[in-house]
């Protein structure tokens, strides 16, 4: 037997929710019979699932230690800040963590022996209350670089889902692109993901399985060959600065999906950079965040061919922008 008393980050969740993350190998028809049978109770009583906990609900396991490991899965030993954590953090407070993400990590992992940035985030933030797992807000590449939301509570997870899924957030890129810009502009339309090819197809106009997005772009500075642009994500859809760029005849240097290869470079990724992010203003938990920029530092494999580090200069000097935080360009 075990029971498990709900905290801050669990309350407001259903109790079905909550015993599907708590006991994660378990058949959500497993998680329905052990309710039936009352063999997990809430408060002492016989529950459906679909209750609403709240702070100090006490939820009752009548399960044999060994069924309880064996469907936990996920033994959170670590205590506190793990010492030799890779992750970078931008900023940090009780509830969320803003990470860059190097570029060849994955957001999430896609296959079980992978490590991913969610494992790492996870192992960064160490124990919390049972039932509850840190996990990451949006995605980037695996090849993309830059900022990554990260939720430490329950409360901040849902704020930043909240914020994004609202396109309340302004979230800017770096690109270098092939060929000279001289104007800014918005593209629109719609994009269609191709499962098969991992690549996505982009129409003027909507078609069945097809997403609309809308991406802005404004030119920094060009040496005639190459453009670097400030990027701003209005939609947040798979490949979507990628293909935008292409489309328009203008691929992001090194992206050899989309038209951006380079002969002869040292390049080995897409040059995307998730530079500068945005948040609204807000009240309550999260005002200390209401209005402020953050941006994460441009990575050293962004830089490597010389043409690049020139165009990365022109930009510093000719940045005016004084009350941007953590500016660690």
């Amino acid at each position: 037997m075990r029971e498990i008393t709900i905290g801050t980050n669990q309350c407001g969740q259903r109790l079905d929710k909550f015993l599907a993350k708590y006991l994660k190998e378990a058949p959500k028809s497993f998680l329905y019979k052990m309710l039936r049978k009352k063999n997990i109770k809430l408060n002492g009583a016989r529950a459906e699932g679909s209750e609403r906990l709240r702070e100090g609900d006490i939820v009752t396991l009548y399960l044999s230690d060994e069924t309880i490991a064996k469907f936990c899965g996920r033994p959170l030993t670590v205590s506190g800040h793990v010492a030799d954590n890779p992750l970078e953090i931008i900023y940090e407070n009780e509830h969320i963590a803003l990470i860059n993400k190097p570029a060849g990590l994955l957001s999430q992992k896609a296959r079980p022996e992978d490590d991913s940035l969610t494992e790492q985030f996870v192992r960064y933030v160490g124990e919390t209350e049972e039932g509850f797992v840190p996990g990451i807000c949006n995605r980037l590449d695996r090849n993309t670089s830059g900022i990554v939301i990260a939720g430490k509570t329950l409360a901040g997870l849902q704020k930043m889902s909240e914020l994004l899924r609202e396109r309340q957030l302004a979230k800017y890129y770096l690109a270098v692109v092939k060929g000279t810009m001289a104007k800014g502009g918005v593209i629109r339309g719609y994009l269609r993901k191709d499962k098969r090819t991992n690549r996505v197809e982009l129409f003027s106009t909507e078609v069945p399985g097809s997403a609309y997005i809308q991406t802005g772009y404004e030119p920094l500075c060009s040496d005639g060959a190459f453009t670097l642009l400030r990027v701003r994500l209005f939609t947040g859809k798979t490949h979507q600065i990628r293909g935008h760029l292409g489309s328009i005849g203008h691929p992001i240097a090194g992206d050899w999906k989309y038209g951006g290869q380079i002969e002869g470079s040292r390049i080995k990724r897409q040059l995307l950079h998730a530079y500068e992010i945005e948040f609204p203003h807000m009240d309550g938990p999260f005002g200390d965040l209401g209005g402020k920029r953050f941006r994460a530092g441009i990575p050293e494999d962004f830089c490597r061919e010389g043409f690049v580090m020139k165009l990365i200069e022109r930009m510093k000097r000719n940045e005016t922008d004084s009350d941007v935080i953590c500016n660690r360009i």
